[in-house]
């Protein structure tokens, strides 16, 4: 999957959305996401990169805990035939929920 891709694929989770941050003061209320490409995980073969696989996080903040808004992302990565990974945290410091979907593209 390439990056224009995954773009089509954020826009069709129908929410505010920003590659690793949004700019300071710029930040949508919430619910809102974002998304980025901490590191790869290719796969070599005959001493090169023979397949590039990157992972993807996709982290969906909400001010309260928000089941059907979850269910509609992950129907989205369904539609794209993307497994994921899924984890909650609260982070106080923001009194947000983070919902952080790991996959790998």
């Amino acid at each position: 999957m390439k990056h224009d891709d995954v773009l089509k694929m954020m826009e069709e989770m129908g929410l505010p959305f920003a590659y690793d941050h949004f700019v300071e003061g710029e930040s949508p209320e919430p619910p809102f996401l974002v998304f980025l490409y901490p590191k790869a995980a290719n796969f070599a073969a005959d001493g090169i990169t023979y397949f590039k696989i990157n992972q993807l996080d996709i982290e969906l903040y909400t001010d309260l805990k928000n089941p059907d808004l979850e269910e509609t992302i992950e129907a989205v990565l369904l539609k794209y035939g993307i497994f994921y990974g899924k984890s909650e945290t609260w982070i106080e410091s923001e009194k947000l929920y983070e919902v952080l979907y790991e996959t790998e593209v």
